[in-house]
């Protein structure tokens, strides 16, 4: 497949990221981002979001119930001092 060269700017902190991110997988920068644009494109990302979302709606009451958990025991423990 012929290659195009693309070009952008992006904060100094991003592009430092890439590279990071690039080495830890073994890819060059130009192959990491060939394949966030391939996994966006397929709705990977989405579908992660979804799942997300999904797993946060069927499991709320236990979150909310343990944050209020930790909201009833603190407010004793400031009582209690």
């Amino acid at each position: 497949m012929a290659k195009t060269q693309l070009g952008a700017r992006v904060d100094e902190d991003i592009a430092d990221l890439a590279k990071k991110r690039a080495a830890d997988l073994g890819l060059s920068v130009g192959d990491y981002l060939a394949r966030l644009v391939q996994d966006d494109a397929g709705g990977l990302r989405a579908r992660a979001v979804d799942a997300a979302a999904r797993f946060l709606a069927e499991h709320q009451a236990v979150f909310d119930d343990a944050e209020d958990t930790r909201q009833a025991e603190t407010a004793r423990g400031a009582h209690a001092a």
